[in-house]
């Protein structure tokens, strides 16, 4: 007999045996992590082509499966087994996804806020985040985060999650529906809380700003003071949040770091 010196598990036949549970696994994980990754800050951004956010899905399914693969459930013998296994891999993605991308939309959120305040609420344009009525502050912070999340290195910090998370929640099971619940209100409670701490200082100056304006109105009340204030308000704006820039992204930063540490599965 001729020795393939190949171990028994390389063999051709044993190879032919494992192929549809890794294909089970191969779908399991990518419903679930390929979901999420839709989702998760740089790697999910609508500004991606669908191909390249693709491309990345699979690229991280591809690498997490072999740590994955012998937690996997048995192929059921039942399609509609199988139909519902995926289901609840989709819905647990999705939901992983949702309270990580809830976490990047404080920074749109405060940017319209303080597009209001500080007078540039009219300069609108299209976000593929916020739809039609986004102002360019608003924008910009939004394409300000998850450039703060990759510079940081907490892009990975959901990846290695999502790993944990089958520790929670096995593969082809949900999520408990009151933890669920309990954890996305808690996510974006948490994201309105940071939208209003990185506009505070604007809100509060606007205040102020507004205030003032009001003392004029009525000891000058021929003076157009809405009109007259108006440029000073918004290059008084602009230079506050060229000023307040690194402290509030700063600011993100670590809030970010704290929230994600806290991602279930870590």
């Amino acid at each position: 007999m001729i020795q393939t010196g190949l171990p028994p598990a390389l063999l051709p036949n044993t190879l032919l045996a494992t192929l549809p549970d890794w294909g089970f696994a191969l779908m399991l994980v990518l419903c679930r992590v390929g979901t999420a990754c839709m989702l998760l800050p740089g790697f999910g951004e609508a500004e991606l082509p669908p191909m390249i956010r693709l491309a990345i899905a699979l690229t991280i399914t591809a690498l997490v499966l072999p740590a994955l693969q012998p937690a996997m459930p048995a192929l059921p013998s039942e399609p509609i087994h199988l139909a519902v296994m995926l289901l609840h891999e989709i819905l647990s993605g999705l939901w992983f996804g949702f309270i990580v991308r809830v976490l990047l939309l404080a920074m749109p959120m405060a940017g319209q806020l303080i597009a209001g305040v500080i007078g540039l609420a009219n300069v609108i344009q299209p976000d593929a985040m916020l739809g039609a009525s986004s102002t360019a502050l608003s924008r910009l912070l939004g394409l300000a985060a998850p450039l703060v999340i990759f510079t940081s290195g907490l892009a990975f910090v959901p990846i290695s999650a999502i790993i944990g998370f089958y520790a929670l929640v096995p593969a082809g099971t949900l999520p408990g529906l009151d933890d669920a619940a309990q954890t996305l209100l808690s996510a974006i409670s948490g994201s309105l809380a940071l939208a209003l701490r990185l506009s505070a200082p604007f809100i509060l100056a606007g205040l102020v700003f507004h205030t003032g304006l009001a003392l004029i109105a009525r000891l000058v009340p021929q003076l157009q003071t809405y009109f007259a204030a108006a440029p000073g308000q918004i290059l008084g704006g602009l230079a506050l949040l060229a000023v307040l820039l690194p402290l509030l992204l700063e600011h993100f930063q670590t809030a970010a770091s704290a929230t994600l540490a806290a991602l279930p599965g870590l």
